[in-house]
């Protein structure tokens, strides 16, 4: 028979488990966003929050930040606007928003269209999509050949190793570089006088391929803008049908 000592020190010496962590799936989460919309600050903030909590139970968050460039005319030209990521937006339209584009935008796995400032129903959207069928993706970034001095302001390199298996469909391949951390102090148009943070600002975003037999493996090289912060910088892969469902998706932090 044991005692109250030698059953609370066998107690004490057993090794004590914890349940393994369901892996999280990961979502892509698009906003289209201005700095020219006065209705777009919340919905950049509930991006910022989504990310850097990562709350959802089973779902890892992967954003990306779009400036659209038609709000610039109203006075307030957005720095980080492209004509690319408006395109960008127009692709999806004829299927998930009746042909109409607007800010906020969200669109959750190249699937669910709503407007980006509405936090329960983007939880709701990134809950439903990590239930849907999808591959894998996996990408490492490692620092790549250095420019010749004589084209150093054109930034560094890095390598991106990147591999999709197991999609439901074939579709396209894609790449982006997005930056946390970026604040603007806005002196025109809807938003002036109001200083705006950003997450996941999109910096570069190309096709860099299509997959076959529902797979794809590359070695990519990808060029960081020497105004980027490189420690706020991450590499984002995603295969998507064209203007359609994401198919895999992944992220990487540039190294240092």
């Amino acid at each position: 028979m044991l005692t109250l000592p030698a059953t609370l020190a066998m107690l004490f010496a057993a090794p004590v488990t914890t349940p393994a962590q369901p892996a999280r799936v990961p979502v892509l989460l698009e906003l289209f966003t201005s700095e020219g919309c006065s209705s777009c600050p919340p919905a950049d903030v509930l991006l910022a929050k989504l990310q850097a909590e990562q709350g959802l139970e089973g779902v890892e968050v992967i954003a990306l930040s779009e400036h659209v460039d038609y709000w610039n005319y109203i006075g307030w030209s957005d720095p980080y606007s492209s004509k690319q990521f408006t395109e960008r937006q127009r692709t999806y339209a004829p299927r998930i928003s009746g042909g109409r584009v607007y800010t906020p935008q969200a669109i959750v796995d190249g699937e669910y269209n709503l407007v980006g400032s509405d936090g329960p129903g983007v939880r709701q959207a990134l809950l439903a999509a990590a239930q849907r069928k999808r591959g894998t993706a996996s990408l490492e970034v490692k620092p790549a050949a250095q420019p010749r001095a004589d084209h150093a302001d054109k930034g560094a390199l890095v390598s991106v190793a990147l591999a999709l298996g197991g999609l439901p469909a074939d579709g396209e391949v894609w790449l982006a570089v997005v930056e946390d951390g970026l604040v603007s102090k806005v002196t025109a148009g809807e938003n002036e006088g109001r200083t705006l943070p950003h997450a996941a600002v999109v910096r570069s975003l190309r096709r860099v391929g299509s997959t076959k037999d529902r797979g794809f493996t590359s070695v990519e090289e990808v060029r960081l803008d020497g105004a980027w912060k490189r420690e706020a910088l991450r590499v984002i892969a995603f295969a998507q049908e064209a203007g359609g469902p994401v198919l895999a998706a992944g992220s990487a932090a540039v190294p240092k």
